[in-house]
């Protein structure tokens, strides 16, 4: 597919920017199989520590239309691919600078968190057309805002602004528009200097338990405990601390 549908930068820090401007023509099968072959690509790369999603200001993900392709079969391949995007092993955010809807939206659902400029504004318009959210939106969003706002942004297809969105919890942070890639680097870098073993296996235990009761969830959360004793990561954190010295984690 075109290189337009989402255009990969690299950064010198091990931070990989995914560019997703969506584009006119595109329609969404297309950009979802640009997309998962980006993220298979991410997922063998070991260089890259951390994935930062985002978009211009007219519209993070945006196609012309969901396409000729059968409809089960375009909800069930895109929800692979927001599973795929969530199970990368590597900390991944969605910074959103301005309109964040349908497709879109669904995307920075399925990363670790958001953050936005002052200026973005989310939505689910798909009702106006007489169908709902296909790749897991409807069941993200709800785990996140809660059933009753899930409805209500679903129901409406209205859009919320940046600061409803900051309130009910959908967005992690917000930045000024001109500082938000620098912002999302910086926060994005921080978190990139843990151990990435200990991150992979957070995000693991944290999305395996989020639906299941809190006993059986604290069972993962001891089993994963333990097995990050057997982490050259852990050993070497402990004896950074000893030496007091910053640590040098490889994510083994």
């Amino acid at each position: 597919m075109p290189d337009r549908l989402c255009t990969l930068h690299t950064e010198e820090n091990g931070i990989a920017v995914l560019d997703i401007p969506g584009s006119s023509s595109a329609t969404g099968m297309q950009l979802l199989e640009a997309l998962q072959r980006q993220f298979a690509s991410l997922a063998r790369n070991n260089d890259i520590k951390g994935i930062i999603l985002t978009g211009p200001a007219e519209g993070f993900g945006r196609c012309s239309a969901p396409g000729s392709t059968e409809p089960a079969m375009l909800s069930g391949f895109g929800q692979q691919v927001m599973f795929n995007l969530e199970k990368l092993g590597k900390p991944c955010l969605a910074a959103i600078s301005g309109e964040c809807s349908g497709l879109g939206l669904e995307l920075a659902l399925s990363c670790d968190f958001i953050v936005a400029s002052h200026a973005a504004c989310f939505g689910f318009p798909a009702i106006a057309d007489g169908v709902i959210p296909c790749c897991g939106g409807t069941q993200r969003l709800a785990r996140l805002v809660g059933k009753s706002k899930a409805k209500e942004m679903i129901y409406s297809g209205g859009m919320i602004d940046a600061a409803e969105a900051l309130r009910i919890r959908l967005v992690n942070r917000l930045y000024a528009a001109d500082e938000l890639l620098t912002r999302a680097g910086g926060l994005l870098g921080h978190i990139c200097s843990r151990s990435p073993h200990a991150i992979r296996i957070g995000g693991e235990v944290i999305n395996a338990g989020y639906d299941i009761d809190l006993q059986t969830a604290c069972l993962l959360e001891r089993n994963a405990f333990a097995l990050c004793f057997s982490s050259f990561d852990q050993r070497e954190g402990m004896q950074a601390f000893l030496d007091k010295r910053p640590p040098r984690f490889t994510g083994e």
